[in-house]
């Protein structure tokens, strides 16, 4: 099967360290059926006002004697000279057309000019090109590869574009059932596998098979995607009680014949090939190999055990193999947040893990369609108050109590950046990303509306910061908590969707020790009164009174959640 993504552009910028070059690559498969146009956009050389770029276009449909592409920057840039074309910029619109010595296009012919330019602040790839009035990589339905003539199980670049997404039956009556909450009842929300019988459903509830077959009545005659999460490692969550699962650190044949084998026959099912299914595979694993592990204060005697004995790499390269050679299933590898690998030691060794479980089991980097950060976390999408690069009374903003030498200060920065350290890692140039946004909103009254005072940096931090947690190390069921963006498809550069993938409303983990069958301890830092850990600066732990055991229904949490909505609810 091959691997296809046709719609790109801005989402595959890659900014390579210290060069500053970046590319805006195009699949070499792709045919005139399914894509009318591809465009390669490349920054060759880039330095602190100014820039050159590279520009080839492809025609794959009839044949032209003259040519126009056009673009539009959403930064400053301006072009100041050109060669092998006649460019001319209106504003923010730039127009190459064909000089008279090149403008016969033949199908599947390409035409390549350059040009320099300056700017200021970034120098965004352009996020949509035309060829005479056409958008081009963009698949326009047709079949996305005429070497591998499969059909349906085609992939296609982003597998959320021009889709519906599956509404859970289950969560949505429970949302529908709160107060006010019909206001989101009908949002697409992740689907939880997190142990061996919620293949076949828990306590009468819906199985993988029901909730497949529910989102083939939802589909219509449209697209419609699917999420799963795939959540059961041995040894699962070595750094968190309140999320442990069932299968102990050594149990990597249960994990796969007993959990990923079942689910891959299933999804595998020729009745479920018109869904495009998406996994996210494996919440809150491979980063604990990085941070949790070794000499780190932060390390913890079950983290040390599952880098030893590799079930963790090996559960999630098993998973990437067996689901990804199903045509129609999309694996999104679980990236942590900015919060956790947002700092220099443990931003590049986190790439280096996921690729290390890309590689094991028989899986490879083609069976990554991309990454989601922020899973069943709190990070904001977007700082607009303050930015990594300010400084305050003389000190950097990475100097404050809050930023603490992090690189990023808020998810879409962090997100956008580690996808391109994952493709210089060796995965591929067309990888997206996926934001969980379910409860990173921190709206409400305590949203604040500009910085903070200037006296110090930590004052202009702690006033301006819409994230209010005490603690950015803090996770689970955090007070003042709100429902961030809703789901949307393609919403920046290299990001395919922001996603609920944690359902709103579904605990974190108990507040207190409450005995279950699931496998699921009690964690501290889910008890409002624990004074915390060196992960969480040894602070309070902002966790909400009277929690129930994790993925179970939190009423008071939903409420709250939908009270400091935002954008706001209606």
């Amino acid at each position: 099967m091959s691997r296809t993504r046709t719609a790109l552009l801005a989402a595959m910028a890659l900014v390579a360290g210290a060069t500053g070059t970046a590319y805006a690559a195009v699949p070499g498969d792709v045919g005139a059926a399914a894509v009318p146009c591809t465009v390669n956009y490349q920054v060759q050389n880039q330095w602190d006002t100014g820039f050159t770029a590279a520009v080839t276009v492809t025609n794959l449909g009839a044949a032209k004697s003259s040519w126009a592409v056009k673009w539009s920057y959403a930064g400053n840039q301006r072009v100041t000279s050109g060669w092998n074309a006649k460019i001319t910029q209106s504003g923010s619109n730039v127009t190459a057309a064909n000089e008279s010595y090149n403008g016969t296009l033949a199908t599947g012919g390409s035409a390549s000019f350059g040009f320099q330019g300056t700017y200021s602040g970034s120098n965004a790839i352009p996020a949509t090109f035309t060829l005479d009035g056409v958008t081009c990589n963009v698949d326009s339905g047709g079949p996305t590869d005429p070497t591998d003539p499969t059909g349906p199980g085609d992939r296609v670049n982003n597998p959320y574009s021009g889709a519906k997404v599956y509404v859970n039956p289950e969560w949505s009556a429970k949302a529908a059932a709160e107060s006010g909450g019909s206001r989101i009842a009908n949002q697409p929300t992740g689907v939880w596998l997190d142990r061996i019988a919620a293949i076949n459903g828990v306590n009468g509830g819906m199985g993988l098979r029901d909730h497949l077959d529910a989102a083939l009545a939802q589909k219509g005659s449209g697209e419609l995607v699917i999420q799963l999460v795939i959540y059961n490692l041995p040894g699962r969550d070595c750094s968190a009680l309140a999320s442990n699962g069932e299968l102990g650190p050594t149990e990597i044949g249960r994990y796969k014949t007993e959990y990923i084998d079942p689910i891959a026959a299933i999804l595998s099912d020729a009745k479920y090939a018109p869904l495009r299914i998406v996994t996210t595979v494996e919440i809150d694993s491979l980063p604990n190999l990085v941070t949790n592990t070794g000499s780190r204060a932060t390390a913890t005697p079950e983290c040390d055990v599952m880098k030893a004995n590799g079930n963790y790499v090996k559960g999630v390269g098993y998973a990437l193999n067996k689901l990804g050679d199903v045509g129609n299933v999309y694996n999104y590898v679980d990236a942590g947040h900015h919060g956790w690998i947002g700092w220099d030691d443990n931003f590049g060794p986190s790439a280096d893990v996921f690729h290390d479980a890309a590689t094991a089991e028989g899986a490879t980097p083609a069976d990554v369609h991309g990454f989601i950060t922020n899973t069943a976390n709190y990070s904001t999408l977007k700082e607009n108050n303050f930015t990594i690069n300010d400084s305050v009374a003389g000190k950097s903003v990475r100097e404050s109590k809050w930023v603490d030498w992090n690189r990023y200060v808020d998810e879409l920065g962090f997100a956008q950046a580690f996808r391109n350290e994952l493709v210089s890692t060796g995965f591929d140039t067309n990888i997206g990303m996926l934001i969980d946004t379910s409860r990173n909103g921190w709206g409400g009254t305590t949203r604040p509306a500009g910085p903070g005072a200037t006296t110090s940096v930590d004052t202009y931090i702690e006033g301006g910061r819409y994230d209010r947690r005490i603690h950015i190390g803090n996770w689970c069921n955090q007070s003042g908590a709100g429902l961030g963006e809703r789901p949307k498809t393609a919403p920046e550069s290299g990001i395919d969707a922001y996603v609920w993938m944690k359902p709103p409303g579904e605990s974190d983990g108990a507040s207190k020790a409450i005995p279950n069958d699931e496998g699921k301890g009690f964690d501290r830092m889910c008890d409002p009164t624990y004074t915390g850990t060196p992960r969480n600066g040894n602070n309070l732990t902002g966790a909400l009174p009277d929690a129930p055991v994790s993925g179970h229904w939190f009423s008071a949490q939903f409420q709250q959640l939908m009270r400091n909505a935002y954008p706001p609810l209606p």
